[in-house]
């Protein structure tokens, strides 16, 4: 059986509704900390209850299990819990894991990300030294967060957002979603590594551009100073956890963390995934 954790999340969620549209005849399992927050029918799916922080209901739940789809937790200890459950995985005689990692550019010195970019290539590299049969899809940025990032009335109040001229690969969630859900189904990608990202990359500065073709009307771009931004943020009322994340993916984009050259998301999925322009239109204007 194949075993999906974080079932309850965005990106779980996107895998489980694809897996199950695509490869009806196969029953699949969703590890949760509480069923009741899934967001997908839990008729359609075997239900585990476990927590990444606690191994021994990991073993639990991973009992009779071949493959699982391990996604990252983006929680301060996120390592350890990486660890719990790989070594439950290795316990239990889990025969293939695959990993949720991050599409970052290796050329980047000082990483704005710091720990979870740790926490991305030391989960790697413990996964490869497990034993344990492999596949990593080093995904890119969510195209979801851009409407977090820029707000969905950008188009009348232009782009406010730190990111110089930084360049980001962005993907909707669904087609990650989509193409892990293909290869969990199929056979071929024992020990692979996938770039689960778009190409080309663009900055936010021709993300305006692009709007403002599509609208008909200027859309501008400014980049202002991290702490203005965080004042400016602060002053409309955004929670300070918002603020830290937004301010975050600024810095990154704008160090060029994000801007990934190369793509295996149309081999992964059988087809050209939603172009950026595409995606913008269907957010902003539709």
């Amino acid at each position: 059986m194949i075993l999906i954790t974080g079932a309850s999340g965005n990106l779980g969620t996107a895998v489980i509704k694809n897996f199950v549209k695509l490869f009806p005849d196969i029953r699949i399992a969703g590890l949760f900390r509480d069923p009741k927050k899934s967001k997908v029918s839990t008729e359609s799916i075997d239900i585990r209850i476990g927590d990444y922080s606690d191994k021994e209901s990991l073993v639990n739940a991973f009992k009779g299990i071949e493959k699982l789809l391990l996604i990252s937790s983006s929680n301060n200890d996120a390592l350890q819990e990486h660890k719990n459950v790989i070594d439950a995985a290795v316990e239990t005689g889990v025969r293939h894991i695959f990993y949720t990692s991050g599409a970052l550019n290796c050329n980047v010195e000082n990483s704005k990300l710091e720990s979870l970019a740790d926490s991305y290539i030391t989960t790697e590299n413990y996964i490869i030294k497990s034993g344990l049969p492999y596949t990593i899809f080093r995904n890119g940025l969510y195209a979801e967060t851009i409407p977090d990032f820029i707000g969905y009335e950008a188009l009348y109040t232009g782009i406010y957002f730190p990111a110089g001229m930084g360049k980001a690969s962005f993907i909707k969630r669904a087609e990650i979603g989509e193409a892990i859900a293909n290869v969990l189904g199929t056979e071929g990608h024992k020990n692979k590594v996938y770039l689960t990202t778009t190409q080309p990359t663009y900055s936010f500065n021709e993300i305006a551009q692009i709007l403002s073709e599509l609208s008909g009307a200027e859309v501008s771009y400014f980049s202002p100073e991290p702490e203005e931004y965080e004042t400016r943020l602060r002053e409309y009322g955004v929670s300070e956890g918002d603020i830290w994340f937004s301010k975050l993916f600024a810095e990154v984009i704008k160090n060029e963390e994000y801007d990934i050259k190369g793509s295996d998301i149309e081999q992964l999925l059988g087809r050209k995934p939603t172009d950026l322009k595409t995606y913008l239109k269907e957010t902003f204007l539709d």
